[in-house]
């Protein structure tokens, strides 16, 4: 059957793209469990803020090394996936480099795209080294274990496999041009390949079992790749856009106010308000919004996009001083437990209904792995969302953690409430009298 490698190609293109799709539609029922916001707001600053830390990576590059590496990485993801459109239409109609009527250009971008794979190939090599052989602390933290670790050596690997693929692809198609073997006209220009041509055998045959070899390999490893996303950190490749396109504009130090309480003070505060007047009747079936956050679906949907974007690069937990000064919180840490929680409840929900959950639950909550060690542990420094790559905001999950410890549960620490009750009894946060509160400025 002359058609049969079509066939199966396009069987492969179906299914590889059929379940990236259907896991992409998973990923958007999780998100939207998180509380709706609205975030549409000052769109032009969005946009610029999207172009300048997401495509620019401008907050990667304030650690030069890791930076200048991973916007290599980075790009080569971006251009040499060009090749891949010519490679569909091969692997569909039994064509062979179906754009090399391009000429010149084309001689430009499989030159380019050689060049960016050998490149890229180098700095993956140098992030190997940077986790297993000099073990940069932040990347072995007690978090990271088995899989998170994996995870990211797995990528690692596949990427390096798939720029070997790709240039021995070539260098085996370079060798069959030069022999003048049908289908492979000279086109092309090979700056890296044409050298490693003189590693392979020069048998017709086994050139070309090579070739076909290594584009079969190229091609499914690319559709692998693309489905592992899901399951894996990288899918900060896709998140990352809307991620900073979403994320929070207003200063670091302003926190967001609950709705329920601004409007009490506002009626506490409104002169005009009778302290004594029936409160208006309400839909006995409203069920009142709860203070603070014990489950992910407590958080917004930005703070549930913010736990798949996460990269777990660590840079968060880096900088943090309670994690410096041995406390047990990690922002990383909790990105991850959040999303972990997410995929969890997703899990649930697949297997019952959304409808199941929100009647009887699973009897787990996000509270059930994050302490409230870590919760309190945190300063609200905002070191973590500046220092993150693609501005995410550990510390909104953490202030909400707080806000359902402290309004729903009267749960905090001994030294909290003792703070509350003076401020609350003394109009300070010391125990003294009101009336010996301005003493100070006597000494």
């Amino acid at each position: 059957m002359p058609y049969l490698s079509n066939i199966l190609f396009a069987i492969l293109l179906v299914a590889g793209i059929g379940f990236f799709i259907r896991n992409v539609k998973k990923l958007i029922r999780n998100i939207k469990m998180g509380k709706n916001i609205d975030r549409n707001d000052r769109t032009s600053e969005r946009w610029k803020n999207m172009i300048y830390i997401a495509l620019g990576q401008s907050k990667m590059v304030k650690r030069p090394i890791a930076g200048v590496l991973h916007i290599i990485v980075y790009l080569g993801f971006l251009i040499i996936n060009i090749e891949v459109i010519e490679i569909v239409i091969d692997g569909l109609f039994g064509t062979h480099r179906v754009f090399s009527y391009a000429g010149r250009l084309y001689n430009v971008l499989i030159a380019s795209f050689e060049i960016l794979a050998l490149l890229v190939l180098i700095s993956v090599i140098i992030f190997w080294i940077r986790r297993i052989i000099l073990r940069i602390p932040r990347f072995w933290n007690k978090e990271m274990t088995s899989w998170p670790k994996n995870d990211a050596l797995n990528i690692l690997y596949f990427e390096m496999v798939l720029m070997c693929l790709f240039l021995f692809m070539n260098s085996a198609d370079y060798s069959l041009q030069q022999l003048q073997i049908e289908p492979y006209a000279q086109v092309g220009s090979f700056p890296i390949s044409r050298y490693l041509a003189i590693l392979l055998p020069q048998n017709v045959n086994t050139l070309i079992i090579i070739e076909q070899v290594c584009w079969w390999l190229h091609i499914i490893g690319i559709f692998v790749f693309l489905n592992y996303l899901y399951y894996s950190k990288h899918l900060h490749i896709l998140l990352a856009f809307p991620n900073t396109y979403f994320a929070n504009l207003n200063a670091l130090g302003k926190f967001d106010n609950l709705a329920s309480v601004t409007n009490e003070v506002k009626l506490m505060l409104d002169p005009n308000a009778d302290p004594y007047a029936t409160p208006e009747e309400t839909d006995s079936n409203d069920v009142p919004d709860k203070f603070g956050a014990s489950d992910v679906t407590d958080l917004s949907w930005v703070n549930l996009l913010n736990a798949y974007s996460c990269t777990e690069c660590g840079r968060c937990t880096s900088v943090c001083p309670a994690n410096i000064t041995g406390k047990e919180l990690s922002p990383r840490a909790i990105m991850m437990k959040t999303r972990d929680r997410i995929e969890e409840m997703g899990k649930f929900i697949d297997n019952n209904s959304i409808e199941d959950f929100k009647e009887k639950g699973d009897g787990k909550s996000l509270l059930s792995t994050i302490s409230n060690e870590e919760i309190w542990a945190c300063t609200s420094c905002n070191a973590c969302v500046t220092e993150c790559p693609i501005s995410i905001d550990p510390l909104s999950i953490i202030v909400d953690l707080r806000r359902y410890l402290v309004m729903e549960q009267s749960s905090a620490p001994n030294e909290l409430n003792m703070m509350l009750t003076n401020i609350e009894n003394n109009g300070a946060p010391w125990q003294y009298n009101q009336m010996d509160r301005l003493n100070w400025k006597d000494e």
